[in-house]
């Protein structure tokens, strides 16, 4: 904690003394993004200048109660504010209209489109799927009185209008024409939306959740998911991981999760940052130095890892699994593989908004079978109490220093030989008690698998045991 005043003792306000004392406010900590409440345009000594609606981010807490040191993510610059200036960014409601391509009508035909773009306005646009040239696209853009059509051919993975200039998505070309006019008759200027959307971009905007591209540096992969690459970065200083997602049927069928992502925080959930639309979608993440949990642990293994830190790392994974469970949101892939570990050696459960994307439903192809609850695998039943099964598994992995679980079996064999019963055996010199726990997490009836709020309870009395003797 500073006294961030410098010599004079007080904000360049008014003496400490003379002060009004502030109101209650929440304590935000450094690193926290903050919305602030109105304009403070005219800045007195060592404040922070900002419009209603900016982003600023806590640098660092003052000693004088209720005045923080922030940055403004715009301008980069620092300065001072008081809690009452800033609010907390909103959680994004997940709604089905909410939509990263508002302009995007479907299947509807050239005469629609032109009804659509009724009044005429230079640069007013919308897309469409061609109906003449199927998997196709058509570019409508009203210009003077007309409506001009651009077809947009999709060819090996690229879009293109004219064939000097190509796209990875929808999402990208739209963006590339609101900046430039190339080859076609104007800067596209406004949206025309699709009855019934929302804008994604004016909603995370307006919550508080859309950064800014030009702040964000990439820079090495540091993995490779199912729908991108995850990148290393640093956005305004801050290092950050980042996932990019160039689909935009993906990046669409990410939104929901992305929107479930901001209502959460807790600290061993690794923490999303905000979205940049930019190239599909940029999911920015809080930087996790240590990597994944199989890695850590076969990097170390039993001299350097003891039973202790193990514990830790279980009772970590449950408590933000707890969490998760208070507010009703199902992992569907909780493995080692998806926990990562921080600088501090915090274990945090990653892709817990994420996992259960699939724009065309559940593919039981794709399925972790090896961590997939029989009811789940069966029936498509997922739940908590499938997320404990999953847990049981990662439990395994944990005390088996990241081991591969039924290493020796086919996925066939794994599913039936689940089904009849069959459970893996205790990892080499694991705490007699662990493996009851795990054993509990593979009941196969899921009502008789404890809660991960149980589960926390018991490994608190576990590390607790472990540390008095």
């Amino acid at each position: 904690m500073s006294s961030c005043w410098g010599a004079g003792g007080s904000p360049g306000l008014l003496p400490a003394a003379l002060m009004p004392p502030p109101v209650a406010q929440k304590c935000w900590l450094p690193g926290t993004q903050c919305i602030t409440k109105h304009d403070h345009t005219k800045p007195k000594a060592r404040e922070l200048a900002f419009r209603k609606g900016d982003i600023v981010t806590i640098v660092e807490i003052c000693e004088q109660k209720g005045w923080y040191k922030a940055k403004h993510n715009d301008t980069g610059e620092e300065g001072l504010l008081s809690a009452s200036s800033v609010r907390e960014r909103e959680a994004i409601r997940v709604d089905p209209k909410l939509s990263l391509m508002p302009w995007f009508h479907g299947k509807i035909s050239g005469v629609e489109a032109v009804q659509a773009l009724q009044p005429p306005e230079d640069g007013l646009f919308l897309v469409r799927e061609s109906i003449r040239h199927p998997g196709d696209y058509v570019l409508c853009v009203s210009f003077g009185k007309e409506v001009i059509h651009y077809r947009i051919i999709y060819q090996e993975n690229r879009l293109s209008i004219d064939a000097s200039v190509c796209f990875y998505n929808l999402i990208d070309m739209i963006e590339h024409y609101m900046k430039d006019q190339g080859a076609i008759c104007t800067k596209l200027v406004k949206p025309k939306p699709k009855p019934g959307l929302k804008s994604a971009e004016d909603e995370l905007a307006k919550a508080g959740w859309l950064l800014k591209l030009q702040h964000l540096t990439l820079g090495d992969k540091i993995g490779e998911g199912e729908f991108g690459a995850v990148l290393q970065g640093e956005y305004m200083g801050q290092k950050v991981a980042v996932k990019n997602i160039k689909c935009d049927v993906t990046a669409q069928a990410f939104l929901a999760e992305t929107a479930a992502m901001t209502k959460v925080r807790h600290k061993n959930l690794v923490q999303l940052l905000g979205v940049i639309l930019h190239n599909g979608l940029y999911i920015v993440m809080e930087y996790m130095s240590k990597g994944n949990l199989v890695n850590f642990l076969r990097t170390r293994g039993r001299s350097v890892l003891q039973p202790k830190q193990l514990i830790q790392f279980a009772l970590d994974i449950s408590q933000g699994m707890d969490y998760l469970e208070s507010k009703k949101l199902v992992h569907r892939d909780l493995a080692a593989r998806n926990i990562l570990i921080s600088e501090e050696n915090v274990a945090k459960v990653s892709d817990f908004g994420l996992a259960k994307v699939d724009p065309k439903g559940v593919d039981a192809t794709k399925l972790p079978v090896k961590w997939t609850a029989p009811e789940a695998l069966k029936n498509n039943k997922f739940s908590t109490k499938s997320d404990v099964w999953s847990y049981g598994i990662l439990l395994w992995e944990l005390f088996s220093y990241g081991r591969a679980p039924y290493s020796k079996m086919t996925l066939k064999e794994v599913t039936e030989m689940v089904e009849k019963g069959y459970r893996m055996e205790a990892p080499e010199e694991c705490p007699p008690s662990l493996y009851t726990l795990m054993k509990s997490c593979w009941e196969t009836e899921p009502g008789k698998r404890p809660s991960f709020r149980k589960l926390t309870e018991k490994l608190q009395k576990e590390l607790k045991h472990i540390r008095d003797s």
